[in-house]
């Protein structure tokens, strides 16, 4: 495969009509180019692949396994240029009916509810669609084409330049009649490293996870993992009427710690700090509308400083803070 340079784009039009068609007439007709047109913009194809791209089979043609595995991001690729020649060259919030759409992480989510509101209240007839970050979206960047903004774990992505979001830290949740739990002087409650390896534990399947694992280790700890859940969320739940013990980001500890009926603790172990970071593709860079979206959520979490933001203590947070203390 040779270089993109001195490709001409005109030929992404071509390569899409042929793999959707798998036939140079009717891949034509729907360019409206000539037959001897399609047959060399196939031969520039062909030899900037390296690939035959379309092997005859019978009376028709079939697509080669490279070509197959191009159709998605081609697919994505054309969408995608659609959506930026259609852009207005100006974004007014007020009078916007846009529809972006989001992946995000529970984690995240829990913390930029306000932020969300916020943008509602600047645009109220933008429309905003938000889905959980999955795998897959760790796998190449033609997955970020199809949203307009990721929240998600630093790490998560290794492409791209992202934007820090929010900062928060594990701590752990039990059972207020576990028989561990101990106040300290401060009022806080606590569990000791003998604690943590003498209960059984719940842990979320997730890479973040491994930085948990490590501090126990730091603290000769080997943590007796005995269920394992998709996500954080559900480990207060889990963890509710239980001996289990189980560490989650202090954020979502602190709103649903009531609602679970779990008491939030201080891990023997310091402070171990999640990230929380913003993706966007290249190609939406220039899109008004996402600038405007970007800069709305940076403003509100008070991260103008590129990169180094730090999300403002939320009211919520503190209320809870006070509640769990007093308890």
């Amino acid at each position: 495969m040779t270089s993109a340079a001195g490709i001409d784009l005109n030929l992404l039009a071509v390569l899409g009509a042929l793999l959707e068609h798998r036939n140079l007439t009717r891949a034509g007709k729907r360019l409206s180019l000539s037959q001897p047109t399609m047959s060399g913009a196939l031969a520039r194809l062909r030899q900037h692949f390296g690939d035959e791209l379309l092997v005859r089979s019978g009376r028709e043609h079939q697509l080669t396994p490279l070509a197959s595995g191009l159709l998605p991001a081609v697919r994505e690729a054309l969408d995608q240029v659609e959506r930026t020649l259609s852009l207005p060259a100006e974004f007014d919030p007020a009078t916007s009916r846009r529809r972006f759409t989001i992946a995000i992480s529970a984690q995240s989510i829990l913390a930029l509810s306000g932020v969300l509101r916020r943008v509602h209240e600047l645009a109220p007839g933008v429309h905003l669609d938000t889905w959980p970050i999955t795998t897959t979206l760790m796998e190449t960047g033609h997955h970020l084409l199809g949203y307009d903004v990721l929240f998600g774990p630093e790490g998560f992505r290794a492409d791209g330049d992202p934007e820090v979001v929010l900062r928060d830290r594990i701590m752990f949740v039990a059972d207020p009649a576990n028989p561990r739990l101990r106040a300290s002087a401060d009022g806080r409650w606590r569990l000791s490293a003998e604690d943590l390896a003498a209960l059984p534990h719940a842990a979320a399947g997730l890479p973040q996870a491994a930085l948990v694992t490590a501090a126990l280790h730091r603290i000769g700890v080997t943590p007796h993992v005995v269920a394992t859940t998709g996500g954080w969320l559900p480990l207060p739940f889990l963890v509710a009427g239980t001996d289990l013990v189980a560490a989650v980001p202090e954020r979502l500890a602190r709103r649903v710690s009531g609602a679970a009926g779990v008491t939030v603790c201080e891990p023997p172990f310091g402070t171990v700090e999640l990230v929380e970071s913003a993706w966007w593709h290249p190609m939406h860079v220039t899109d008004p509308a996402l600038s405007w979206l970007r800069g709305s959520i940076l403003d509100s979490l008070g991260s103008l400083a590129r990169g180094r933001g730090e999300l403002a203590p939320d009211p919520l947070d503190e209320q809870a803070h006070l509640v769990c203390d007093e308890a």
